[in-house]
């Protein structure tokens, strides 16, 4: 069955009706951690449950990885069952409604061979509708934890990278000032990966947060990266926005790009790898 990677906010709700749907709040703010879920206590999608970035849909952080490691796969099966996910459900992520934090979600069910989709425009667009909102924790009744695998060909860890380098694409969804190096408030040191492109994530939104139309990403994404191929690898600060371009690609038919999950935090912390600055 061909799942649909993008739902609007009636597509949504008629989902839900029906129960064809699980739907997941993935609103976090890297200042203030617990905010994304007091935001969704204080008012979400009627049954959404909520994805804490650092706590369900990543891994500690340790000496030799970025700031949001992968979540361990039986870490990651415990989550789906404490949210009462199902394999006949199809799961919806969406935040506040840039979609840069759902995006991560939609990627691991992804990379665990799961479909999702993620709602186009997010809470805002959820709201502009009209549509209701509900307070406080919905009943979930937990599901069987799933037997997940992971797909490795859909990531590129640090060695590969580093060894690969000269002949894969690295494309860079961190703001332009981060990725030249002129401003960078998140990491200890600023710059970007030797040879990356530059592809802010919000360059694949319309200004009202939903989505660009796939021909028009397709033709964007192609004049960037000029003969595009399955060696593009998608990077950022710590392997959260870099799906979100990595999704823009998927929906503009453009598949078979990598992640990095471990993107510029990782590959900062061995000094001696190199960083070049600029555009």
């Amino acid at each position: 069955m061909n799942m649909p990677m993008l739902l609007s906010a009636t597509q949504l709700n008629d989902g839900l009706a029906a129960g064809d749907c699980i739907v997941v709040d993935c609103r976090f703010d890297l200042a203030d951690t617990g905010r994304g879920r007091a935001e969704w206590l204080a008012g979400h999608i009627p049954g959404a449950r909520y994805a804490h970035l650092d706590d369900d849909l990543s891994s500690p952080v340790r000496a030799d990885t970025g700031r949001h490691p992968l979540p361990e796969t039986a870490a990651f099966a415990g989550y789906l069952s404490s949210i009462g996910w199902r394999p006949d459900r199809l799961l919806v992520a969406y935040d506040e409604g840039a979609n840069a934090i759902a995006a991560r979600l939609w990627w691991l069910m992804r990379y665990h061979g799961l479909p999702a989709a993620l709602l186009d425009g997010g809470l805002a667009a959820w709201r502009a509708a009209g549509m209701s909102l509900e307070t406080g924790e919905p009943a979930v009744e937990p599901s069987p934890v799933p037997a997940l695998q992971v797909d490795v060909e859909r990531i590129v860890t640090t060695p590969q990278l580093a060894e690969q380098l000269s002949s894969l694409t690295v494309l860079d969804a961190r703001a332009s000032e981060r990725f030249t190096g002129a401003h960078e408030p998140l990491d200890a040191r600023a710059g970007h990966i030797p040879g990356a492109l530059s592809r802010p994530f919000g360059h694949n939104l319309h200004l009202n947060g939903r989505f660009k139309n796939p021909d028009d990403l397709r033709d964007e994404f192609e004049i960037l990266l000029e003969d595009y191929s399955e060696s593009v690898v998608h990077s950022c600060g710590s392997g959260v926005t870099a799906c979100h371009n990595l999704f823009a690609m998927e929906l503009a038919g453009l598949a078979g790009s990598r992640l990095y999950p471990g993107s510029w935090s990782e590959w900062i912390r061995d000094s001696a790898r190199p960083i070049a600055t600029g555009p």
